[in-house]
Parts: structure tokens; C-alpha cells; sequence
């Protein structure tokens, strides 16, 4: 076990990717402050669409879904009629999740679990989902290797790209941290980096997904949605999406 690992295990619940999410006002308005408003619904509407996509979700189809939080992912895969598990560290974003897989009227099965040491057997589900963590966790190839070691065939992870806006704000954010202020801060990666860090187990990446530009804070100031539409259109168009673009969603197959 590295000694990332083994702070992640034991003596690292101090770290914030523990505390932030374990804050009950913070897990209760999560998924409005990430998804309210025409941007946040519209950044929902693209996930699903590209979750949909990589997934193919399906009767028989066993999918776990990874710091599941308000449940965003697996409650669409479970309507899709796909067996899902769920599984997030706070047990306070779990009990967000629990009244919005209600509401949905759909089956996932959720549980506490930390995502350095996954409660699944290897090998056991046909697909893993792992949304917004992995810029957060201690130790993040930690992370990747039980996602690869539970699943037969796919995963799906997003990132804040290293080559991007995202890298200013992660900048910011760990020196207001370090002063005690600010937001919680996360990492960013180079795309290579990641890619490696799956090649290492066994997955090749099979599609890269890149959602906006400009950064989405920027968009969601503006709140004019079919603005946004039309820039990030015109970005993508003349190829700067592809250099600059962030999160990136990128979907590993063995």
C-alpha cells in the first residue's frame, strides 16, 4: 500500500475531500449549486447524454457508480433498467442521493464506502461511473486501480483538464486554502497522465468527451444559455474545444 493509500485508509479523514462532502449544507445544496439554473441544467443534460452514450445502460447490466453523491448518474442508468450501485464516503451527500433516487421512483442500491478501498469483488460489475472525484481524493491512481480491479469492461471518469481554465482556479484555490480561505481545492490533470495511469491496469482509452471552453463558473455568471450555446459552438468550431476544453470525460475499455 503506497503511503497515500494507507493515509486514505486511516489517518486521512481530516483532508478535506472527507470533510467538505461530509457537511450536511453542503451535501443538501450540492446538486442545485452544481446543476441550478439554465447552465446547470443544461451541463446535466450533456452528462447524461454522454453517460448514455459511453454506458449504454441496459437490462442486465451491472453498473457502479462511485462517489454517486445526489445520485445524478445512477438514477439514470436504473431507469434505463440497469442494476446500479451506488457507492459515496459521505453519508450526508448519500442521504441527499437516497431522497432523489425516491423521488425518482427508480432501484439503486446504496452504500458507504470509500473509493481508495471499494467493498467489491473483482472483476463484479460490467461498468463503472466516477464523477468529480478523482480531482479530489488523496490518492487518485489509488482510485483508478480499484475501479480497474472491480470492473469487467468499461469506466468513465471526468477531470478538470490540466491545459485549461480550470488549471487557473485550482491554482487559486489551493493557495486560498492554505490560508485558511476559499472553496475546497482539487487537482488537475494532463490528459497522458491519466491515460497511463489506466494503461497500467489493463484499459486503453476508447473516447474523450471535453464540455466547455470558457469556464463554466463564467457561464453560469453570464446565466444566458443560448449564449453560451453560441460560444462554445463557434470554439469547438475552430478547434480550441479540443485543445482547451474541461472537465474532459474520457471512457477506458479493457
Amino acid at each position: 500500500m503506497t503511503g497515500e493509500s494507507a493515509r486514505a485508509s486511516g489517518g486521512g479523514r481530516d483532508h478535506y475531500s472527507y470533510a467538505h462532502y461530509a457537511d450536511k449544507d453542503v451535501a443538501e445544496g450540492f446538486h442545485d449549486l452544481r446543476f441550478g439554473g439554465p447552465i446547470g441544467r443544461y451541463i446535466l443534460e450533456r452528462e447524461a447524454a454522454w453517460m448514455a452514450e459511453a454506458i449504454q445502460p441496459a437490462p442486465g447490466l451491472r453498473i457502479l457508480d462511485v462517489a454517486t453523491g445526489s445520485g445524478r448518474a445512477a438514477i439514470g442508468f436504473a431507469a434505463a433498467g440497469a442494476t446500479v450501485i451506488g457507492l459515496d464516503f459521505s453519508r450526508e451527500m448519500l442521504r441527499a442521493g437516497r431522497e432523489r433516487v425516491a423521488a425518482a421512483h427508480v432501484n439503486v442500491a446504496l452504500g458507504v464506502a470509500d473509493a481508495h478501498r471499494l467493498p467489491i469483488a473483482t472483476q463484479s460489475v460490467d461498468a463503472a461511473v466516477c464523477l468529480r472525484l478523482l480531482m479530489h481524493v488523496i490518492d487518485w491512481r489509488g482510485c483508478v486501480s480499484e475501479l480497474c480491479r472491480v470492473t469487467r469492461s468499461r469506466v468513465v471518469v471526468d477531470f478538470p483538464a490540466l491545459g485549461s481554465a480550470a488549471a487557473l482556479e485550482s491554482a487559486a484555490r489551493h493557495v486560498a486554502h492554505r490560508l485558511g480561505r476559499g472553496r475546497e481545492p482539487y487537482r488537475v490533470f494532463a490528459e497522458r497522465d491519466m491515460v497511463a495511469a489506466f494503461a497500467s491496469h489493463g484499459f486503453r482509452l476508447a473516447r474523450t468527451r471535453r464540455l466547455f471552453v470558457l469556464p463554466i463558473a463564467l457561464h453560469k455568471a453570464v446565466g444566458l444559455l443560448g449564449l453560451t450555446r453560441a460560444v462554445e459552438s463557434a470554439l469547438s468550431a475552430v478547434g480550441l474545444s479540443r485543445l482547451f476544453g474541461s472537465p474532459v470525460m474520457m471512457v477506458f475499455e479493457r
